[in-house]
């Protein structure tokens, strides 16, 4: 099957773009039956947009804590509860490798 470039509008911004013949035999090698719906830059921009909000370890909030074996002061992303052990990083991968105390 032989593809040729064809234009397409963009969705988001409304401009006019091209989806390349090579593009069409990319999308349908993967098994894709649409067409893209946005430019490349809107594309682009919606993948960070996206992969921004999955909670990415830099946006999450952070609470202070006591390590519960070597007593370092640390950061952890869950809010610690009374009872419940809290390790630093060092001492977490220590006991996951050495396994649950």
């Amino acid at each position: 099957m032989g593809f040729a470039d064809k234009t397409l509008q963009c969705a988001d911004c409304g401009a006019k773009f091209t989806f390349t013949a090579e593009e069409q035999e990319f999308y349908a090698g993967r098994g894709y039956t649409n067409e893209p719906k946005r430019c490349p830059a809107c594309r682009e921009a919606k993948r960070a947009q996206f992969n921004g909000t999955r909670g990415s370890r830099s946006s999450r909030q952070m609470h202070a804590a006591v390590c519960a074996e070597c007593g370092k002061e640390c950061e952890v992303p869950f809010e610690p509860r009374e009872g419940k052990p809290v390790y630093c990083s060092e001492c977490y991968s220590k006991n996951k490798l050495g396994g649950q105390k």
